[in-house]
């Protein structure tokens, strides 16, 4: 299988103000942009040498993102850009022309919402999809509550039967997991304008046998939004480190490396450019980006620091996510789901909880009130 798509055209709306400075697929999530994830499973994994990005939002900086990536991974990165917002379905159809052009000799592709984290088991979904023969395979995951979901009940060898949106009866625990692989033939279903893939396509191939589904083993996340941003680093550190336990590394430059010694905790993950000063406990579940300065006696945990971040000696965070650049000072405290946008200085012994601090401002007074939007 030799191309993918990737749909990228949110506004990223659910991460703000993170998104203000950044396209969201190019935030990183522990320390690797989230597209650049989903791209090295694609290549690595089953041999992508084309990956299509459907752009919407930004597509000035994510033009300028491909660049990188595509030396890096040695594959071609083109970008298919919606004028106007097209659903999950219709960026297929406006990407036609690149899915199906000459000289491409693969009857499938691979379909990935931006959004999804996960094992990325695409040598099985490959294996799988070929198995069964017919046009579509959907990666799903198991819930514990599917009644907030819309659930994909299927028989015993995968065959989708329907799909029943948040059930008040049990009917199966099953949920999309936002990763395909398409027959190209998939594209002839889809109209030239804003589609529904879930409640347009999906269930009129499902009518027709011609959808499978392929239980996913291992974490899965939606980081689209804070609270799961977090909770999928979590899943991820834990995940690394299962697989430096058991010895199941295939790629050394895929699998991070987690941090080791008394200053940390349980799984953290930091550059090496970053530096950490004396007396500090970082963890569990933490990331500090490139040239981060962690100043002494500060304690960190269930946090993400992206680039640049300076945190001050004696500060507390929690269960917060910091951006670019942005300064800490001396003995502040920060928890409750906060999320700091770029270029932010909060000064000294300030109580920051659950706020939404915008890019580039000066925080001189505690914020009290979670849910607080500093504009």
């Amino acid at each position: 299988m030799t191309k993918a798509l990737i749909l990228v055209g949110g506004y990223g709306t659910r991460l703000r103000p993170l998104t203000l400075s950044v396209p969201k697929p190019l935030i990183h999530f522990c320390n690797k942009s989230i597209v650049e994830h989903q791209i090295e499973a694609l290549v690595n994994q089953a041999g992508v040498n084309h990956v299509i990005l459907a752009v919407a939002y930004q597509p000035d900086a994510m033009i300028d993102a491909l660049h990188h990536l595509e030396s890096k991974f040695g594959i071609r990165i083109t970008c298919s850009r919606e004028e106007e917002p097209l659903g999950t379905a219709g960026p297929i159809r406006l990407a036609k022309d690149l899915i199906v052009e000459n000289g491409d000799d693969s009857d499938s592709f691979f379909v990935c919402n931006s959004d999804v984290i996960c094992e990325f088991p695409l040598k099985e979904m490959i294996a799988f999809h070929q198995k069964h023969g017919q046009e579509g395979t959907i990666l799903v995951t198991k819930v514990d509550d599917p009644s907030k979901y819309g659930v994909v009940v299927a028989e015993d060898d995968g065959k989708i039967e329907r799909f029943v949106e948040k059930p008040k009866e049990f009917v199966g625990d099953c949920i999309n997991a936002g990763l395909y692989i398409f027959r190209k033939s998939i594209i002839d279903r889809i109209e030239p304008r804003p589609t529904s893939i879930e409640k347009e396509v999906f269930p009129v191939m499902a009518a027709e046998g011609a959808l499978y589904r392929m239980k996913l083993q291992g974490y899965w996340a939606d980081i689209g939004q804070p609270k799961d941003f977090l909770k999928g680093m979590h899943l991820y550190l834990d995940s690394v480190d299962k697989k430096w336990k058991k010895g199941q590394i295939e790629h050394d430059d895929e699998i991070p490396k987690l941090a080791k010694g008394d200053k940390f905790i349980g799984n953290v993950l930091v550059s090496e450019s970053a530096t950490i000063g004396d007396g500090c406990l970082i963890g569990p579940d933490v990331t500090i980006g490139p040239n981060c300065r962690i100043d002494d006696g500060v304690r960190i945990q269930r946090s993400a620091l992206m680039e640049g971040v300076t945190v001050r000696s004696y500060s507390w965070i929690d269960s917060s996510i910091l951006g670019w650049e942005s300064t800490v000072g001396k003995w502040v405290r920060i928890e409750g789901l906060t999320v700091v946008g770029q270029d932010v200085q909060i000064n000294k012994e300030c109580y920051i909880n659950g706020a939404f601090i915008l890019p580039h401002k000066g925080i001189n007074n505690s914020i009290h009130t979670s849910g607080t939007i500093v504009m």
